[in-house]
């Protein structure tokens, strides 16, 4: 007699919506449902959730993807959340407490997104304190110290009505178990909380940026907890809400890109090659995760972090601040992808297949992006570097549209190989690229990815990796396996790989030498204007 089937659910929390996925113990999704969630945007480089909303979200989708899979609720066994690395701030009884310039408390999340602190992350990065050399060297405003930070100077009265802030993961794992499990991963990778340390968090750093009042009104636990960990059971509160039983396990969540790097890269734990494979989460924006045994610092590259993703392992993260919004950007911009809605891209990626095949090698030879729109995370960790596009021309047709829109993609993935060649250097062997996420469904940037960085792209066999992450983490809290490890071995297996053709290396090796050439350019550019507005307004001789 066979055994009765155990279901865990995931939860991922994204930039514009909610979803659920329902899992049984061998990693096989059953169900899939999503909510939209509100985004509150008061001036430009700010960016607001209301913690509100996304709960009600959540809490649709799970019970939609429960109901989909025709599962009773006692038969769900544990849950667990995955989130943007967004800020939530909350009073000391755990009420909404604003973080937005119009002052309305349900606009209480900062969005990961959100660069408002770039001023502040500049000075974080000036104290030259140790934490740095665990986050790349250079603090990024899309990190919680800056924000924090931002606040506190810009927002006074919040500030000193704020009793806990916390990751939205760790938000999520609060608001469902009631239990205050602060995740390693977000910590690690977010506050400047350094696990492989006795003392976790760094007093002399708070005190350094002016944060020292930091674990009261953030109500920081002394010691974070590891990913997978049961921080408890749904509360009779949160069970009713998500329509599940308080038998439910609770496990300890994580940053979404990181929930997809245990997703596709799990059934590699224990295993050699870890040295050769990187997992990259590609949708909005794109991450780049590798695991090593040993910490490896990379400058210009988030890291090394120890345990957010998998036990006993260091994590580099390289990162492209936006991709998937970039090419929808340029679809907006372009009068011709304005005007066909929403099939714009598909029809633009066919458009482009057609003239490549036409056209050969010289398709776009002319035409070249740097696709750093909205800053460079990695390798170059600068948030006012921005995009370049040369060789544009005064035609209009849908057929230029094709040519910037590859322009631009071929840019993305050459981002990609400048991240992979950091790393490489420092002690990675990279040949396999593991990719999850809406990039999956996009078959110009999986060649892409292939011909510009010279790997294999391996596509997981669940495609929504990021919700399979998720799901493990809940599979080892609820006990479904051994421990999280034992989980993401059972649950994760690959699927089928894009290989990259040797006929076009050559190409792209020269696109990528001019990719590298306009990085030059534009860093001498802004020299050029920096040194003009030092001497501004100087007499002549």
């Amino acid at each position: 007699m066979s055994e009765a089937p155990r279901f865990v659910i995931g939860v991922d929390v994204g930039t514009t919506s909610a979803r659920a996925g329902l899992f049984d113990s061998a990693g096989r999704m059953r169900a899939r449902a999503a909510h939209p969630i509100q985004i509150h945007q008061p001036q430009a480089d700010h960016a607001e959730h209301s913690s509100e909303d996304i709960w009600g979200a959540v809490a649709r989708a799970v019970r939609a993807a429960r109901a989909e899979a025709g599962v009773s609720p006692g038969q769900v066994e544990g849950i667990s959340f995955d989130a943007t690395c967004s800020l939530v701030l909350l009073d000391a009884e755990g009420r909404p407490r604003s973080a937005s310039v119009a002052g309305e408390d349900r606009w209480n999340v900062m969005v990961w997104h959100d660069h408002r602190a770039i001023a502040e992350a500049e000075e974080v990065t000036a104290t030259g304190h140790r934490v740095l050399d665990y986050v790349g060297g250079v603090m990024s405003p899309e990190m919680q110290m800056p924000k924090l930070m931002w606040l506190k100077r810009h927002l006074p009265d919040a500030w000193r009505g704020y009793g806990r802030a916390m990751d939205l993961a760790d938000f999520l794992v609060w608001r469902a178990s009631g239990a205050d499990a602060r995740s390693v991963c977000t910590v690690v990778c977010k506050w400047g909380y350094l696990a492989h340390e006795e003392r976790g968090w760094q007093g002399d750093f708070l005190q350094q940026i002016g944060l020292e009042d930091l674990p009261q009104r953030a109500a920081l636990p002394e010691r974070a907890q590891p990913v997978g960990r049961r921080a408890g059971a749904l509360t009779p509160e949160a069970a009713e809400a998500l329509g599940l039983t308080t038998g439910c396990a609770v496990g300890v969540g994580l940053i979404d890109a990181h929930a997809g790097a245990l997703g596709v890269l799990g059934g590699e734990l224990g295993g050699g090659g870890l040295d050769e494979r990187i997992a990259m989460i590609a949708g909005t924006s794109s991450c780049h995760m590798a695991l090593a045994p040993e910490p490896r610092p990379i400058p210009g590259v988030w890291g090394p972090y120890y345990g957010a993703v998998a036990p006993g392992l260091w994590l580099n993260e390289g990162g492209q601040s936006a991709t998937g919004a970039l090419l929808d950007h340029i679809l907006q911009w372009h009068a011709e992808g304005r005007s066909r809605g929403p099939g714009a891209r598909e029809a633009v990626i066919a458009r482009v297949g057609e003239i490549r095949r036409a056209e050969g090698p010289a398709f776009a030879q002319d035409l070249h992006v740097l696709p750093d729109f909205h800053g460079n995370r990695s390798p170059l960790a600068d948030p006012h570097a921005r995009g370049v596009v040369s060789g544009l021309d005064l035609d209009a047709s849908f057929d230029s549209l094709a040519r910037l829109y590859y322009a631009v993609a071929v840019g993305i993935a050459l981002g990609t190989r400048h991240i992979l060649d950091a790393m490489n250097r420092k002690g990675y062997a990279i040949r396999y690229l593991h990719i999850t996420g809406g990039h999956v469904s996009n078959p110009l940037l999986l060649e892409l990815y292939a011909d510009a960085t010279g790997c294999r792209v391996v596509l997981p066999e669940e495609e929504e990796g990021v919700l399979l992450g998720t799901a493990i983490a809940a599979a080892a809290a609820a006990g479904l396996h051994a421990d999280l490890p034992a989980a993401a071995r059972a649950m994760s297996r690959l699927g089928r790989e894009v290989a990259p053709s040797p006929e076009r290396r050559p190409l792209f090796d020269a696109r990528y030498r001019a990719f590298l050439a306009m990085h030059e350019h534009r860093r001498a550019l802004a020299e050029m204007m920096e040194e003009a507005g030092a001497v501004r307004g100087r007499p002549a001789g």
